[in-house]
This record gives C-alpha cells, sequence and structure tokens, in this order.
C-alpha cells in the first residue's frame, strides 16, 4: 500500500501544478478578452510577434532550469546528499542569473532587429518592455525547480496563480493607460501591447519575492538538514557546475526547437505575406487571430501535460536508477492514460463549441475565421498534450538528448510543409494552423517509438485512446445539441455555452464509468480518488 501511494505521490503533485497552471492560464486566457478589445487584433499581432523572440530566450535562459534543479536535487536527496542538494541550488543560481542578465540585454538590444525580420517594426516596442522579465524569471526559475526537487509542487503552484494575477490587472490597466498616452501616435497599438507585456513583468517580480519569502522561512529548516549530511559526499562547485550544465542543455536543445516552430512560423509566415503583397497590418492581423485566439485557446489543456511532465521527471529519475523497470512502466502508463483522459475531451469541445467559445470571449469582426482555425486544429490538443508528456518521460529515463533530436527532426518536416502551404496552397492562417498539427504529430510518433525502444514499453490502447475518444465524441455530440436547443431559447451565447459544457464535462464522466472506461482501482489512484469512488457507490454507479 505504501507503495501505490509513493507511486501515485507524482500524479498528485502533478496535480496541484496542473490546476495551478489551468487557473493560471485561464486568468490569462480572461485577461486577453479585455486587452484584445483595447488595442485590437493588430496590437495583439504586435504583442504576440514580441513574445515570440522573448519565449525563445526565456528558454534559453530559464524554462529548462527548474526541470535541471528538480532531477538533480531529487536524486541528491533521495541519497541524502543534503549538501549536494543546496550546493546545486545556489550554483544553478549564480548560473541562472548571469545567463538570464544576457539573454535579457540581447533581446534589448535585438528589438528592432526581430521587428524587422517579421515585417513588423512597432513590435520592438513591447518587445524592449518585456526584456528585463527574462532576466527575473531564470532565477525565480531556480527557487521553483529546487523546492521541486524537494518533491512539493506548492509553492511553484501558488507563485504561478500571485504571477498570473497580478500580470493580468497590470496589462489591461497599463495597456488601457498607454494607449490613452498616445493616442495621436500611429503606434497607438504597439504602446497598447508594451501596456500589455509590462503585466509580465510585474507579475514575475511578485512571484520572484513571494518564493524568495517561502525560502527565508524554511531557511532553518535546510541548513540543518544540510548540517545533518553524513554521506561525507561533498561535489565541488566546479563538478556541481558540470553536472547542471549537462543536464541543462539538452532539455534547453529539447524546448528551444519546440519554441523554434512557433518563431520560424512568425518569420516565415511574414516574409511570405509579404511577397505575396499583403500589407503588414493585414499579416499582422492574421498573425494576431492565429497566436491570441486559436494558439491561446488550444494551449490551455496542454497545461495539464506540461504539469505532468514536470512532475513525472524526478519521479522517473528515482525509479529509473534504482532498475525498478516494472514500476517505470507503470508511472508511464498512468500519466499517459491520466493526460489522454483529459485532452482527449478538450479537443473534442473546443472543435464543437469553437464558434461559441470564441464570440462569448472576444468581440471581433474575425470569429468566423478564429471559429474555423480553431475548429481544423483542436486535434493539436491531443498531440501537444501527449509529446508534451512523453518528452518528460525521456527525460526521466535519461534520454536526455532524443527529445531534441526528435524536435528537430519534426521542426524540418514542418518548415517545409509550412511554406508548401503557404506559396502553393496559399492557405494563409490554415497553413500556421495545419503546420502546428503536423508539427506536434510527428514528435508524438517519434516520442512513442523511443519509449517503446528504451523503456520497453507497449502502449495499451483501447481504454487510453480508443474508448475516451468514443466517449469524447459522444460528450460533443451532447454539447452541441444543449448549446444550440439553449440557443435556440434564450438567445444568449453565455448562458447557453456554460450549461453547454457543464452538460458536456458531466456526461463524460458518467460515460467513462458506465462503459468501464475507467476503473474502480484506476479511479482510487487518481488524486482525490478515495473520495469519487465514495460518491460514485452512493449514486449507485460503481457497485
Amino acid at each position: 500500500m505504501a507503495k501505490s501511494t509513493n507511486n501515485n505521490n507524482y500524479l498528485v503533485q502533478g496535480t496541484i501544478l496542473a490546476f495551478s497552471s489551468i487557473v493560471s492560464r485561464f486568468i490569462g486566457m480572461l485577461y486577453r478578452v479585455p486587452l484584445t478589445n483595447i488595442i485590437g487584433d493588430t496590437g495583439m499581432g504586435y504583442y504576440s510577434s514580441a513574445y515570440e523572440l522573448y519565449n525563445l530566450a526565456l528558454i534559453l535562459s530559464s524554462y529548462s532550469i527548474p526541470v535541471a534543479v528538480s532531477k538533480l536535487v531529487s536524486g541528491m536527496e533521495s541519497q541524502k546528499q543534503y549538501r549536494n542538494a543546496h550546493r546545486v541550488f545556489l550554483t544553478a543560481l549564480k548560473i541562472a542569473a548571469a545567463v538570464g542578465l544576457l539573454a535579457a540585454a540581447a533581446v534589448y538590444l535585438l528589438a528592432d532587429a526581430w521587428a524587422k525580420l517579421v515585417h513588423n517594426l512597432p513590435v520592438a516596442i513591447p518587445l524592449r518592455v518585456l526584456a528585463p522579465t527574462i532576466f527575473v524569471f531564470a532565477v525565480m526559475g531556480v527557487f521553483r525547480g529546487y523546492f521541486q526537487g524537494k518533491r512539493t509542487m506548492v509553492p511553484t503552484a501558488l507563485s504561478q496563480l500571485v504571477e498570473q494575477i497580478v500580470h493580468a490587472v497590470v496589462s489591461v490597466a497599463a495597456a488601457y493607460q498607454l494607449m490613452q498616452l498616445h493616442n495621436a501616435s500611429v503606434d497607438m497599438e504597439a504602446y497598447g501591447a508594451a501596456g500589455g507585456t509590462l503585466g509580465a513583468l510585474v507579475g514575475a517580480v511578485v512571484a520572484f519575492l513571494m518564493l524568495l519569502g517561502i525560502y527565508g522561512m524554511n531557511y532553518s529548516f535546510i541548513q540543518k538538514k544540510v548540517r545533518k549530511d553524513r554521506t561525507g559526499v561533498s561535489d565541488s562547485t566546479a563538478e556541481i557546475s558540470r553536472l547542471f550544465v549537462m543536464t541543462v542543455v539538452p532539455i534547453i536543445l529539447s524546448q528551444t526547437v519546440y519554441q523554434l516552430s512557433g518563431t520560424i512560423d512568425n518569420a516565415v509566415f511574414g516574409q511570405i505575406m509579404v511577397f505575396q503583397g499583403k500589407s503588414e497590418e493585414e499579416t499582422s492581423l492574421l498573425w494576431g487571430i492565429y497566436a491570441n485566439k486559436y494558439r491561446m485557446l488550444t494551449n490551455l489543456p496542454v497545461a495539464i501535460a506540461t504539469a505532468l511532465g514536470t512532475s513525472i521527471v524526478p519521479a522517473l529519475a528515482n525509479t529509473w536508477a534504482v532498475g525498478d523497470d516494472d514500476e517505470v512502466r507503470e508511472k508511464i502508463a498512468s500519466s499517459v492514460r491520466f493526460n489522454m483522459l483529459l485532452a482527449i475531451p478538450s479537443a473534442v469541445g473546443l472543435g464543437v463549441l469553437a464558434e461559441p467559445v470564441i464570440s462569448l470571449l472576444f468581440r471581433s469582426t474575425e470569429i468566423e475565421l478564429s471559429a474555423r482555425l480553431l475548429v481544423v486544429g483542436s486535434v493539436a490538443v491531443v498531440f501537444f498534450a501527449y509529446s508534451t508528456l512523453t518528452n518528460g518521460i525521456l527525460q526521466g529515463i535519461n534520454k536526455m538528448k532524443l527529445p531534441v533530436y526528435h524536435a528537430a527532426i519534426s521542426l524540418v518536416l514542418h518548415v517545409a510543409c509550412l511554406a508548401l502551404m503557404l506559396m502553393v496552397f496559399r492557405l494563409d492562417a490554415y497553413g500556421l494552423v495545419l503546420g502546428n498539427v503536423l508539427y506536434a504529430f510527428c514528435v508524438c510518433v517519434l516520442n512513442w517509438r523511443a519509449i517503446a525502444k528504451y523503456a520497453d514499453y507497449r502502449q495499451e490502447f483501447r481504454n487510453t485512446f480508443l474508448m475516451p475518444a468514443l466517449c469524447a465524441a459522444v460528450m460533443g455530440a451532447v454539447a452541441y445539441l444543449v448549446y444550440h436547443g439553449l440557443y435556440q431559447a434564450t438567445r444568449h451565447n453565455t448562458i447557453s455555452v456554460i450549461l453547454a459544457m457543464s452538460v458536456a464535462v458531466l456526461c463524460y464522466a458518467l460515460l467513462l464509468v458506465v462503459t468501464r472506461t475507467v476503473s474502480e482501482e484506476e479511479l482510487l489512484g487518481f488524486p482525490k480518488g478515495t473520495a469519487l469512488v465514495r460518491l460514485l457507490r452512493r449514486t449507485r454507479l460503481l457497485h
């Protein structure tokens, strides 16, 4: 029983982080609604283009740090090397501060060059405001990784929520104020976008101060454990630096190639659209719809996979190190299954309710195009959820380089197909969506093959993919009928969407139980599974 509890701890911690990530992304989605209404789709095009280079720099300097630190700290603490674990934290802090400062300076200085590359000169304005955020995130990532390595996602989850709330409030307020101050400027929308990016900086600073406070409150306890270290193992700063760099570089490369798909899309799309005679404003409008609506909505459910991937790396690393192959396969199976049970219905729901959801969230004349993009590309939710999780699985079993190779191969295919769809078939924004789906699908296939080979893992198909898909299809039909029935009766989109989504969630959950897609034993293994099983027994859905 103890083993089972221990096995499921990463799911519990992953769920905590997933809940925080989903709420944070939901807040991010909500604040983009008034932000879009304030600065418009053109302004959001500037905002999204600025974020492409910012995200790339952030990945190079910051995103990989929590995973690398958590992996090293977890491994050392499992061997009771508390002194070395704390040295990893201190060494990573110095490296991250230096790299983050360099990346922030580079983005600030290269803002004009990036704006020229994407044929959007006003993009430089919000990009310069974003630049200092990279340094803050680099240092903050070390603190998050340290706590994650200690098997608690709570500090990361809390800091994410605080960061996003502050980000949302400051972004909307600053965007409005800067639009008012520069209402006579031809770059008025770019200044509004700069107000939106200011929220990212202020939110990151507040979240970092919160983590610093949590670390301060636990400092005496951390030092007490360091003093009790009796292992006699004390690696030098140079050795720890080498370990950290060797761990972080493959993760950086993998995530960089992942991010490059969006960055290259931005550059290729801008170049080809201008070549085909479209204006910079029209190009920015199309990119804003794709990045701000399609990608934002499809990325929301992927937060679950990201959180599970983060929590499974230290858990799998320890299990893989002791050679417990059966437990490794069990963890892979349960994480993939849990992920697909949520990703598949999310994709179906977005596809079925695309236009009502877009209409609910955005005041725009481009609702029809935005909804069509979402219908065409909603399946990307499943592919990105699977590829994100399996990247974490490969990192957890010490196949650090494989996600890099797989992302690079997929990127080459993606760029070739994107250029073909834009130049030959002239699909415009649809080409971006189809390229996005293709990229994620390629990574999925390559990761699937690698896990089967190196973990001797055979994926169960029926209850992981087929039955959830069938249940989600029925759920989608119910959601469609409920929405259109309510809308005909009430002519109120908001009420119809909310009720249709609520009925859909309940319908899907009941179908999973009634069709025995999810067994009682599996329910008990999920977070809060005992309470859920008790409720289902009371309602006689489980016997």
